[in-house]
């Protein structure tokens, strides 16, 4: 395999669920650490040589290839454990044989993108990382519909693993939907929502918790 490195910013989930996905499959990163809030990753050498977009996470894949977006990162390097080996165990089969729970995995990493993402992330962002006072008015005038799209999304979550036998999004083990939507549900407190308001989505978060080589975001 390649050698890998990742592209990142520790307060980021984005990142995070990278670090995690490659923790669960044994597969090795060297980190490459930038801060956001100075301006790193839109320095001249970084928007030339990593992102002309100027935003982490970005999985460098060899000399030559880096490849951005949270998702598609994992999908990678699910993607590449998988077809290293002929018998992969349980613990590193994050994505399913069926073309229907792979289209159910795809369902809930689309989610997480569109509706999760957005508003947990980016309050979390606003509110513990930037602090609301420093926010312009355009985005404190959006804060309240934030929590409200936040909360439908993980209500939307809630009832989904109420429903579910094994408790995991997708079949009767961990996959990348869970990955994804685990890197900003566990810390949603520090975007101010409270999860004891959804106990089901708690067991989750433990269930993540407890596969082996889980590591905990920094």
């Amino acid at each position: 395999m390649d050698k890998l490195i990742l592209h990142e910013e520790p307060i980021s989930g984005n990142c995070y669920k990278i670090r995690l996905a490659a923790a669960l499959l044994g597969i090795p990163l060297e980190r490459r650490i930038y801060s956001i809030l100075k301006g790193e990753t839109r320095t001249t050498e970084f928007l030339q040589t990593v992102s002309s977009f100027g935003r982490v996470p970005v999985l460098q894949i060899g000399d030559a290839t880096f490849l951005p977006e949270s998702n598609a990162a994992c999908f990678y390097l699910a993607e590449t454990a998988t077809a290293a080996s002929s018998t992969p165990p349980p613990s590193i089969a994050l994505i399913p044989q069926s073309a229907m729970r792979r289209a159910e995995m795809l369902r809930w990493m689309f989610f997480e993108q569109n509706q999760h993402e957005v508003n947990i992330a980016t309050l979390r962002f606003w509110t513990h990382v930037v602090g609301e006072k420093n926010l312009d008015p355009s985005r404190r005038a959006q804060i309240e519909g934030k929590i409200k799209a936040g909360e439908q999304a993980l209500d939307c979550m809630e009832e989904h693993l109420a429903k579910s036998e094994c408790g995991w999004f997708v079949g009767d083990s961990i996959t990348l939907a869970d990955i994804c939507l685990f890197a900003y549900t566990h810390i949603a407190h520090d975007a101010g929502f409270d999860l004891a308001r959804w106990p089901s989505i708690l067991k989750w978060c433990d269930r993540v918790k407890q596969v082996q080589g889980y590591v905990a975001m920094d």
